[in-house]
C-alpha cells in the first residue's frame, strides 16, 4: 500500500483538519464570511495556504467540508416512546436547526462544495442514519414503520425544499404535519 492511499486515524492530518476547521469558525464569527480567504484561514490555523489548497482545493470546498462537519448530529434522536412521537420530535428539531440562518448557510455550503456531490450526500447520510435509529426503535416496539427512503422523500425532502426556497412561515407545526401525514394520527 502506498503512503498516499494509507489513511491514518488521527495524526497530523486530523490535527490539520481540526485547526483549519476551528480557524474557519473563529474567523467567520470575528470578520464575517465575506472576509474569509485561504491565506487568512491558513495563518489562523498555523498552516501554509498550500496545505489548504492541496487538501481542499479552494475556499468553497473548505467551507463545504466545515459545513458537513457542523451538520453532523451530535446525539441520537430522542426516544419518545412511539414512532409518531419520535418522528415528530426529530422532524421539529431538524427543521429548527436547518432553517436557522446558520443551518441554511451550512446547507448551501455543503451543496456548493464537492462537485461530485460527496458532501451533500454525507449530509443526506446523516439524516438517514438518524431516521434509521427511529425506525429500528419502532421495529423493536413492533410498530408498522415505513422505510428510510420513504421518510426522506415525505418528511426530509419537503422540509429541505422549503428551507432553501420558501423559508417564510416554517414552524414546528409544519414538521409535525409531515410526520403525522406519513405515519398517521392514531399512532401515539
Amino acid at each position: 500500500m502506498s503512503r498516499k492511499t494509507m489513511v491514518r486515524p488521527g495524526g497530523r492530518s486530523a490535527r490539520v483538519q481540526a485547526s483549519v476547521h476551528a480557524a474557519v469558525r473563529e474567523l467567520e464569527a470575528e470578520v464575517g464570511r465575506e472576509a474569509l480567504t485561504v491565506p487568512l484561514v491558513a495563518t489562523r490555523a498555523g498552516v501554509t495556504p498550500s496545505t489548504i489548497y492541496r487538501r481542499w482545493g479552494d475556499l468553497q470546498e473548505l467551507l463545504s467540508d466545515v459545513a458537513v462537519e457542523r451538520l453532523r448530529p451530535e446525539t441520537a434522536p430522542e426516544d419518545k416512546g412511539s414512532l409518531r412521537s419520535d418522528l415528530e420530535a426529530w422532524a421539529e428539531q431538524f427543521l429548527e436547526e436547518m432553517s436557522a440562518p446558520t443551518g441554511r448557510a451550512y446547507i448551501r455550503d455543503a451543496l456548493l462544495g464537492g462537485p461530485d456531490g460527496t458532501n451533500a450526500g454525507q449530509c443526506s447520510a446523516y439524516a438517514a442514519e438518524q431516521i434509521d435509529v427511529i425506525l429500528d426503535r419502532a421495529a423493536d416496539r413492533e410498530e408498522n414503520a415505513p422505510d428510510v427512503e420513504t421518510v426522506l422523500d415525505r418528511v426530509v425532502a419537503p422540509m429541505m425544499y422549503r428551507i432553501l426556497f420558501r423559508p417564510e412561515g416554517l414552524d414546528t407545526a409544519y414538521a409535525r404535519q409531515l410526520a403525522v401525514g406519513l405515519v398517521g394520527s392514531n399512532d401515539r
